[in-house]
């Protein structure tokens, strides 16, 4: 299991990248389909919040298993491991935030997937043609990608990971600094009406999960691929 993830660049196809998915795959191969996905040559990144809230939740294993699919650990997988685990956690809340489809399977079943919940890391980096992107759920508590990078590596700190999952502040402040040593940080977590740029980061949830749209980034170009809000 490793917190942080090295993704080679691709030379084939596009990455794209996507915002929470909550659930909602269905909602999503119509979105991938309207632009021309091709899983032959093309790679989709997720900001993680793969489960809960959407009808298809279950349907997240078969995605982890798809050699194009990559995602990082969001705060609602993290839930699902803590749920299992035993740890501080409000199972009311859970259950309100989406989480009943997890709490209703029988234990050998959340361990399924709670075991590849854990295999995801907290954050990822993609080559690519123009420079380095990052991935993570929430956003970086360090404003140099190094710091993060070698924090995950080395210490596994869980204020860390709580801030990679969790932290609104960002938006809330509108806070415009760069995150050094990337080109891009394209994060979710927080319902935004349209994809929303803050310094070098990007926050892509647009509520395709619920009455919003799904938004899609170039990571080459961080062209914004939005057929579903036209």
């Amino acid at each position: 299991m490793s917190r942080f993830r090295r993704v080679a660049a691709n030379s084939h196809g596009r990455d794209l990248a996507v915002g929470d998915i909550h659930g909602h795959f269905r909602r999503l191969e119509q979105c991938l389909e309207a632009v021309g996905f091709d899983p032959a040559v093309d790679r989709l990144f997720s900001v993680g919040d793969l489960v809960d809230r959407g009808p298809h939740s279950i349907e997240a294993l078969t995605w982890l298993t798809k050699p194009w699919f990559y995602a990082v650990q969001g705060n609602h997988e993290s839930l699902a491991i803590t749920c299992l685990y035993g740890g501080r956690l409000d199972l009311d809340m859970y259950r309100a935030a989406g989480g009943g489809w997890f709490l209703d399977l029988p234990k050998d079943e959340q361990a399924v997937f709670v075991e590849h919940f854990l295999q995801l890391p907290i954050a990822m980096e993609v080559q690519t043609e123009t420079g380095l992107i990052g991935v993570l759920h929430a956003d970086s508590p360090f404003a140099d990608w190094a710091e993060l990078r070698a924090s995950l590596l080395e210490d596994d700190d869980p204020g860390v990971r709580e801030i990679c999952q969790w932290s609104r502040r960002r938006l809330k402040e509108g806070d415009t600094g760069a995150v050094e040593g990337v080109r891009a940080l394209l994060v979710g977590h927080t319902p935004v009406l349209q994809a929303k740029r803050l310094g070098n980061v990007w926050h892509l949830d647009t509520g395709g999960w619920a009455s919003g749209h799904f938004s899609l980034i170039d990571l080459a170009s961080l062209v914004l691929l939005n057929p579903e809000a036209g």
